[in-house]
């Protein structure tokens, strides 16, 4: 196992429990950026029993087409976006992934985060506050009833949270990079390496194309409960127990409707918490037909 451990750069653990899926989609990513075929098409299709899909294999189209296809199934099937942590040149497939799988390389990004400490000291003075608590609240079930990130006809439909870009201008950094002063409504003053060209303006200079910043929306923030126990999936009806009913306030129905209640509370102020730390930002342009086009970096977006 050392042997194939070596050979691959694949943690000796991970080989000994991998199963095709959707599952750790982004690393699975890293662990093939490196692979090298004669065909160059094959570079993609020999992910796809990895990633466990059925996809037509169609000798003569362009590797950014047989890898965006791929990724593209992985995001539509599972609503996994990690797959759109990349750094380097755009697809002519779609902006929003990558043209070489060499662009998964490093690994996922870490951001910067708060302790579990932090984050329940936070929560505690939060909750002192009624109002607070009813607008995190309504964030929550907002962001629970919105849809999953999905592909149709080749398009991205990314749900996000959104700030305007309010003004563009040329940094004097190193020679050899370009890169670009960015301010957006609600964040911090970014700096952003890119190879594409980008229009400067200003609120006293304006332009008439729109720029956006945008946090997409992951679900795994929800932290929604999993009810199901991937151990044992053979449980029969002897398995549960039923507590008897209870004429009294204190009925074990009641208690667990208030464990509830008080449950959804805490998630959605973790979540209010959680939307506040650093994330990985990525720049749309709009075009003339009212889409938009990611901006590729040469570095992480952190907002």
């Amino acid at each position: 196992m050392k042997e194939l451990q070596d050979a691959t750069g694949i943690d000796a653990r991970a080989l000994i429990s991998f199963r095709p899926g959707m599952s750790d989609a982004r690393q699975r990513l890293q662990w093939a950026s490196s692979r090298v075929t004669t065909l160059q098409e094959d570079i993609a299709y020999s992910l796809f029993g990895i990633f466990g899909v059925q996809l037509p294999v169609i000798y003569g189209e362009k590797k950014q087409n047989a890898l965006g296809r791929l990724l593209q199934e992985i995001v539509a099937r599972s609503g996994d976006i990690t797959v759109l942590d990349w750094i380097g040149q755009p697809s002519e497939f779609n902006s929003c992934l990558p043209a070489h799988i060499t662009s998964y390389t490093t690994l996922p990004r870490t951001l910067p985060s708060l302790s579990e400490y932090q984050i329940q000291t936070t929560i505690s003075s939060l909750r002192k506050n009624p109002v607070v608590v009813e607008l995190a609240s309504e964030l929550y079930e907002r962001l629970d009833n919105m849809s999953a990130a999905r592909f149709a006809n080749c398009r991205l439909h990314l749900p996000c949270m959104a700030f305007r870009v309010t003004e563009v201008s040329l940094s004097h950094g190193p020679p050899q990079e370009t890169q670009y002063e960015v301010k957006a409504d609600g964040l911090h003053d970014l700096l952003i390496t890119t190879k594409e060209p980008i229009v400067q303006f200003s609120r006293t200079r304006p332009t008439q194309q729109t720029f956006i910043l945008v946090h997409p929306w992951d679900r795994s923030l929800l932290e929604l409960p999993d009810f199901t126990d991937p151990r044992d999936d053979t449980e029969s009806e002897g398995d549960y127990w039923t507590p008897p009913s209870s004429p009294s306030d204190d009925s074990p129905s009641r208690s667990l409707v208030k464990q509830d209640v008080a449950g959804l509370e805490s998630r959605a102020l973790r979540l209010l918490v959680r939307l506040g730390q650093p994330f990985g930002a990525f720049l749309l342009a709009r075009q003339r037909g009212g889409e938009y086009k990611r901006v590729a970096s040469d570095r992480d977006i952190v907002a």
